[in-house]
């Protein structure tokens, strides 16, 4: 934790005076062995793990391009993190494909974790460029070491229904003719 001088708050363990008084009680030696040895085993698998990852997406992508009309990629096509896609769908609210894709037990989200709480478009799709109508339907895949190409198919397999099915219902998709 990193506090700014002048700032107060208080600790949340009190007794003893490690860290400036912040935090009671000895550094939490397991904790930060168990921290380095994680952070090795992570950049040792990054050799295998990254171009795996990266076909995994890329194969999600392309799926997805296929099976479900009117999308756009947001984000370059090369250039990104292995295991991350974010996919604008047209006329629909991301929000409510994430909901739907949530009761088949997939995971996906509108966005970044640290803005969930949020109802407005992705900070950083608008700062791309992406109109605002098309960030409010954007839907990010996040692929992990223990994803799968059965995974992958299970999204391909379920996604194009739910878009259909949320289409079928949108005023913003029988406007858009």
């Amino acid at each position: 934790l990193y506090v700014r001088r002048g700032i107060s708050f208080d600790p949340l363990s009190h007794g003893g005076s490690h860290e400036w008084s912040i935090r009671a009680g000895t550094e939490n030696v397991p904790g930060i062995v168990g921290l380095a040895a994680a952070l090795k085993l992570a950049v040792d698998a990054i050799p295998e793990e990254s171009p795996r990852l990266t076909n995994l997406t890329r194969q999600l992508e392309k799926g997805i391009l296929e099976r479900v009309p009117e999308v756009t990629i947001n984000g370059h096509p090369t250039e990104r993190l292995p295991g991350t896609l974010n996919v604008a769908v047209h006329y629909v609210e991301g929000e409510s494909v994430v909901l739907a894709m949530d009761m088949e037990g997939i995971a996906v989200s509108t966005g970044s974790a640290c803005t969930t709480d949020s109802a407005e478009p992705s900070h950083v799709l608008s700062a791309m460029g992406v109109a605002s109508n098309i960030a409010q339907g954007s839907v990010r895949f996040g692929l992990g070491r223990s994803t799968t190409d059965g995974d992958v198919d299970r999204v391909l397999d379920v996604l194009p229904g739910i878009v259909e099915r949320l289409r079928a219902i949108s005023p913003l998709y029988h406007r858009k003719g």
